[in-house]
């Protein structure tokens, strides 16, 4: 039977995310979650009955269009028509575990009780989420600031039967899923679409998602840039701690324990070196590494904060008597955050490619291209070629999104944050670095096993046996991007 995580007023972790992703777990509600959304939801319809006053989103239009007033009897349809005319997504589908996040992020923002949606909903999404139901999103449409409106708008269009979702692996018209499991449509209650739509979901499962491959491919650059120093015999010295007491940054400190961990008790290490010095991409590995471990620390600060946090508007608050209109569905604290890993990362796949071309350059006793009869042979050389083409691919893409915005809505929406654009071209640059690093390590394997019969250490021995399993030395020429895409497997299942 699944375990139950239950969505409570605890906070997220991190490593609950992963588990519930990862892990065979659903999703229910607390007593007390459920309490929270009734008690809202029943305040706001209150407040509706009680008040002739113009309440944002409520009874109004949304936008510009804030000043129309929207008869009672037309509250339903007025969140109908919202959840519609914003269904303006295009582009390529959001990948399916992403979306999976997106509907987790969406029910814990809406469960701490100040959205004032229907119990039933919230519901549903769970439904959603537990049947393995996932909507059809597209990536591109949203301004990162109203919230994700366009994205969000497509993964709750099933809610009311209308959009399409992914179920067993086939895309259907959402009405069909819901007949299937005998579900009503939801009729929208006033405030409901308003509350669905506006929020951070989709920058925000984009982030923890890549997040969570980033701090893994941090791992990785260690052990694959350990497995290239001693392939290259280089030096331990830049790894001492003393020199990274003096400049105490943690990632940096962080860096250089681990790589005296990896390489402890190598043979290679251990030699006598005939040369004084290493080049930056080995000597720096601390510097380097260090800085993009504190960029994705700050990140992760960044979106802990947001995903534990109610990201719709209005905010209604019942113990106060208040529903107040504000904007904290603008993704200005995400955008900035996540064109920052997008550089962290791509710099982890820049110092990788460097290390990959010293490697292949024929120096300290290593073959050209790393292949005995070079020249009849071209061995690894265009190995280097696709790195590089794949680091200048990041450069490009690493030009931030949050330094653009272009005014909406009449200018009512005069500035935007651009977080989504932010999202999925990060999503591209953690995909390349992983790309990068696993030829830096179909790279340092070769070199490695040119050093024989001299060792490394017994842990990174241990690496090298798993991954001649599935990558064998290259003895002549033979198509690389076989021994790539293995190479990438190979990083994605190795437990580091």
């Amino acid at each position: 039977m699944a375990d139950v995580h239950h969505i409570s007023s605890e906070l997220l972790t991190l490593e609950t995310i992963e588990a519930i992703l990862n892990g065979s777990k659903t999703l229910a509600l607390s007593e007390e979650t459920e309490q929270n959304i009734v008690r809202c939801h029943e305040y706001l319809q209150q407040k509706i009955q009680n008040t002739d006053r113009s309440i944002y989103g409520i009874n109004t239009g949304f936008g510009s269009l804030c000043n129309k007033k929207i008869a009672s009897n037309d509250l339903e349809q007025l969140q109908r028509n919202l959840m519609m005319s914003h269904a303006c997504g295009t582009g390529e589908e959001v990948p399916q575990q992403v979306v999976k996040l997106m509907l987790l992020l969406k029910i814990q923002s809406l469960a701490y009780g100040h959205s004032g949606v229907q119990l039933q909903t919230v519901k549903r999404l769970i439904d959603f989420y537990n049947r393995e139901v996932y909507p059809v999103v597209y990536q591109q449409g949203s301004l990162g600031a109203s919230g994700d409106l366009a994205p969000l708008a497509h993964l709750c269009l099933p809610l009311i039967g209308l959009g399409e979702v992914h179920f067993q692996g086939y895309k259907l018209a959402s009405d069909h899923v819901l007949e299937m499991f005998s579900w009503q449509p939801i009729t929208l209650n006033a405030k409901e679409g308003l509350a669905l739509l506006n929020g951070t979901q989709f920058m925000s499962a984009y982030g923890v998602y890549l997040l969570l491959m980033a701090k893994r491919l941090s791992r990785q650059a260690d052990v694959v840039a350990a497995l290239s120093l001693d392939a290259f015999d280089g030096r331990m010295e830049p790894f001492n701690e003393l020199i990274h007491r003096i400049r105490p940054h943690k990632g940096q400190l962080q860096t250089a324990e681990a790589m005296r961990s990896l390489l402890a008790g190598s043979q290679l290490a251990a030699r006598e070196k005939q040369h004084v010095q290493d080049p930056y991409s080995f000597r720096c590995i601390p510097q380097v590494h260090g800085a993009s471990k504190d960029a994705l620390a700050y990140v992760e600060q960044v979106f802990l904060t947001e995903i534990n946090a109610v990201t719709d508007n209005p905010n209604i608050f019942p113990e106060d008597d208040e529903i107040i209109s504000g904007g904290n569905f603008h993704g200005q604290p995400l955008a900035l955050a996540l064109d920052f890993m997008a550089i962290a990362v791509a710099e982890l796949g820049s110092i990788s490619e460097r290390r990959t071309y010293q490697l292949i350059s024929g120096q300290r006793g290593l073959p050209d291209f790393l292949v005995a009869e070079s020249g009849l042979n071209s061995g690894f050389m265009i190995s280097q070629y696709t790195a590089a083409s794949i680091v200048s691919q990041s450069k490009q893409l690493c030009t931030p999104a949050s330094i653009d915005s272009i005014p909406s809505s009449h200018n009512q929406e005069d500035h935007v944050s651009m977080g989504a654009n932010a999202a999925t071209k990060l999503f591209q640059v953690v995909h390349n670095t992983e790309r990068i690093l696993a030829i830096e390590l179909l790279n340092a394997a070769q070199a490695l096993d040119f050093r024989r019969p001299s060792h490394t250490s017994e842990q990174l021995e241990q690496l090298m046996q798993a991954y001649r399993t599935q990558v064998p030395f290259v003895s002549t020429d033979r198509v690389l991007h076989n021994d790539i895409m293995q190479s990438i497997a190979f990083l994605k299942a190795y437990p580091l």
